[in-house]
């Protein structure tokens, strides 16, 4: 199978195993689920999803509206879709999951085996929080790392290194900010639903409202830690999507 500048190498291309595509949050880079498919790799094909904008595609245009996002990954993805496959988000990336999921069924393509969304309020409701899109630089910097807490000190302390992420966290968050959910008839797949247990940017109650999105089941586990809980549990996560995956591998 070619090489594609969406996808990042795997670990192990293990193509007649259950494939799972992982989806980053906003500013975030496919470098965050490589841990996940090395500890995956044995078992399942994890492809980690690289997005315009970051890492080794930073000197392209990040988007700045998601259903463009979504069109481009569907083209992107379509030959990768031969196998029975899931797909993982967090924060953004769980919106960006969730809308591929319903673009795949609009268009009679494959649907996912399980919708694994984490760290992300269920999308017909709305935000609680303020807009950022429109601030100043600094303004902006600062207000991203009060609300999420994901800016490591010595990335904000380094104004070269800012400078380069900036353009992508500010299309993210126009994408984000500009996201219009539009009612359908609920998803055929499960939704597994993870959160921090101290997630100050997604409540308990907006995690319990993915229910309404889905026919099938729809099961909601929360882990130590805040918003980005995939990085300070992941040992436990990727144990939580180990077992769901072998769970549907089993059944297939």
């Amino acid at each position: 199978m070619p090489s594609s500048p969406w996808l990042l190498r795997p670990v192990a291309d293990r193509q007649d195993r259950l494939r799972l595509f992982c989806f980053p949050h906003a500013g975030g880079g496919g470098s965050l689920f490589m841990p996940f498919a090395r500890e995956l790799a044995p078992t399942f094909d994890v492809r980690s999803v690289q997005l315009p904008g970051r890492e080794n595609r930073l000197r392209e245009p990040a988007h700045t509206r998601l259903p463009d996002l979504i069109h481009e990954l569907v083209r992107a993805l379509r030959e990768y879709l031969d196998v029975p496959f899931a797909l993982f988000g967090h924060s953004m990336g769980a919106l960006v999951a969730f809308e591929l999921t319903r673009r795949l069924r609009a268009e009679g393509m494959p649907a996912p085996v399980r919708l694994f969304v984490a760290g992300h309020r269920a999308p017909q409701l709305p935000s609680r929080h303020p807009r950022l899109a429109h601030l100043t630089d600094a303004e902006f910097i600062d207000a991203v790392g009060t609300r999420y807490g994901g800016v490591p000190d010595e990335v904000l302390r380094h104004a070269d290194l800012m400078a380069l992420l900036l353009p992508c966290l500010r299309a993210d968050m126009a994408l984000i900010e500009g996201y219009a959910y539009e009612a359908d008839d609920p998803l055929t797949c499960p939704i597994s639903v993870y959160g921090g247990v101290d997630d100050a940017v997604t409540t308990q109650t907006e995690l319990e409202g993915w229910r309404a999105q889905t026919r099938a089941d729809c099961t909601l586990t929360r882990f130590p830690g805040g918003h980005f809980f995939v990085r300070s549990a992941r040992p436990a996560l990727v144990s939580a999507v180990s077992r769901e995956l072998a769970l549907v591998d089993a059944r297939r």
